[in-house]
């Protein structure tokens, strides 16, 4: 009998459930995903929080009316708060704004004229730069000035020691110099850094063009469009002939190629020696997201120049810190330049590494237990006559390639995505798993992957066929795989087959 490891967790819920900082936000039906797509006034209502860089946090919005009271701020302007001063500098110098503030305050703030297309866009380009206020600063600020009446009570490493503990943890997995290792306040905010520093590096060698192979996670593919002069995408990770034309004629135009293994959501794999030789034939550093993948489950040090990850997922466990972090490769010489990357990365909260710091000593124990499960389950779903397709890291497709880098036979990436035969009405509405965005918890996580990334795609004839040409279906679920006992995540499937 069931231990209901797996209850209906209602809409707007935070995941993890009642924790203030969760990074994700229960949607259990797909016309919450609908409506919160569409920005409807009813889930704005019931969605109060989400994932940071989407969402605006309750403690951000509420700071930053204080932050206006406080210093006198005209209605006409919307407060924007940011990580930093230097943030302040980057935004105000990209979008033109002049609407400084003196402020003597712990993070950066920008005024935004209201009722003006800007502020979307400003707020869009913090999303994807990663220069969002951390939760816990904001939470610390409000309870110093009374205006909240506790705070979160969490599990904390030692402030002394905290930021070794990511560091050391980080700097074993990957085989690096601590040196090699730096802390950014997000995934999106390391790219972002990596991307500058090989600008500002490869464009006296006249390398002005990034490329980008296979299809990358939507945020990535925004930093380069919106950081880059000129970029080439390649998202057929089966067709690397096409590169290898493509660096015949450009080889020596290119500063480098920033890929993802396996990708997000297909879990597709590509061949690791062959794009390493070519990268070798024209001196291009190979930069790597590891987010997936974790360096417990494939060691990449053979092929990646720079490795990108974000801490929020695997390293977490728990979905509730955002952190990203850049690794050099000592093997490559990009490595001794690490402060051209490194001094893009803005600031991390030091609260916030507490708290990965008590996260990541399990990380990976995690990674193992989330493969061994994932292991079992595709061969579950494999067999079962309401799933269409699973795309996963060892599918026929995959396993040769994947392996070219794997540790050992446990070491199944913990994601697998997957097509339902029936409406996701029928199948991902009457599953209880935590559903929203985000992935690598303990807890089991569905995603209706291109409702939530895709959505403008969705809505467009020309979208879908674009969305076909890549083979990105638009009913796929991406599951990420906890650690709950096998059997209780089989047996929350098994409701599918009863309701056929």
């Amino acid at each position: 009998m069931s231990n209901n490891y797996f209850n209906h967790i209602p809409c707007g819920q935070t995941l993890p459930v009642n924790n203030v900082h969760a990074v994700s936000v229960s949607m259990p039906n797909l016309q919450d995903v609908i409506d919160y797509e569409e920005q409807t006034p009813e889930i704005l209502e019931i969605i109060k929080s989400g994932y940071p860089r989407f969402i605006l946090h309750p403690y951000l919005k509420q700071l930053a009316s204080f932050i206006k009271e406080k210093y006198g701020v005209s209605d006409s302007y919307e407060v924007v708060l940011l990580s930093s001063q230097r943030a302040v500098k980057l935004v105000s110098d990209k979008y033109y704004i002049h609407n400084k503030i003196e402020i003597n305050e712990p993070f950066g703030v920008i005024l935004v004229q209201n009722g003006t297309c800007q502020l979307q866009r400003v707020l869009s380009y913090i999303q994807h730069v990663g220069c969002n206020l951390s939760s816990r600063l904001a939470e610390k600020y409000l309870f110093e000035k009374g205006l909240i009446a506790s705070l979160h009570q969490e599990e904390l490493e030692d402030e002394t020691t905290s930021k070794d503990i990511v560091i050391s943890t980080l700097a074993s997995a990957y085989k690096q110099p601590k040196e090699n290792v730096y802390l950014a306040p997000s995934g999106m905010n390391a790219i972002y850094s990596v991307v500058r520093g090989i600008n500002s590096i490869q464009a006296k060698n006249g390398r002005t063009v990034l490329v980008q192979l296979g299809w990358l996670y939507l945020d990535t593919m925004n930093i380069v469009n919106h950081h880059y002069q000129e970029q080439k995408s390649f998202p057929h990770l089966d067709k690397l002939e096409l590169l290898e034309e493509y660096l015949k004629e450009n080889g020596l135009k290119v500063s480098a190629i920033i890929t993802e293994i396996p990708t997000n959501p297909l879990l597709k794999c590509f061949d690791l020696k062959k794009v390493r030789a070519l990268c070798d034939k024209y001196n291009i550093p190979l930069i790597i997201d590891t987010t997936f993948a974790t360096p417990y489950n494939l060691d990449l040090t053979s092929y990646a120049d720079i490795f990108v990850e974000s801490l929020t997922k695997f390293a977490c466990g728990n979905a509730d810190v955002l952190m990203g972090a850049i690794i050099l490769n000592k093997k490559h010489t990009l490595s001794h330049m690490n402060w051209e990357f490194f001094k893009h990365c803005e600031p991390v909260y030091i609260k916030e590494i507490q708290r990965l710091a008590f996260e990541i000593k399990d990380y990976e124990k995690r990674v193992k237990t989330i493969s061994l499960n994932t292991k079992k389950l595709i061969s579950y779903l494999e067999k079962t006559s309401f799933i269409k397709k699973v795309y996963h890291c060892m599918d026929e497709n995959n396993k040769e390639l994947y392996s070219q880098a794997i540790i050992d036979e446990n070491s199944y990436c913990g994601v697998i995505s997957v097509e339902f035969n029936k409406p996701l009405t029928q199948s991902y509405d009457k599953l209880n798993f935590a559903k929203g965005p985000s992935l690598g918890t303990e807890f089991t996580l569905l995603m209706p992957y291109t409702y939530l990334a895709h959505y403008d795609l969705i809505q467009t004839k020309q979208g879908r066929e674009h969305l076909k040409e890549v083979g990105l279906p638009i009913d796929l679920i991406r599951i990420s795989v906890g650690v709950e006992p096998i059997e209780e995540i089989i047996n929350e499937f098994e409701k599918l087959k009863e309701s056929n």
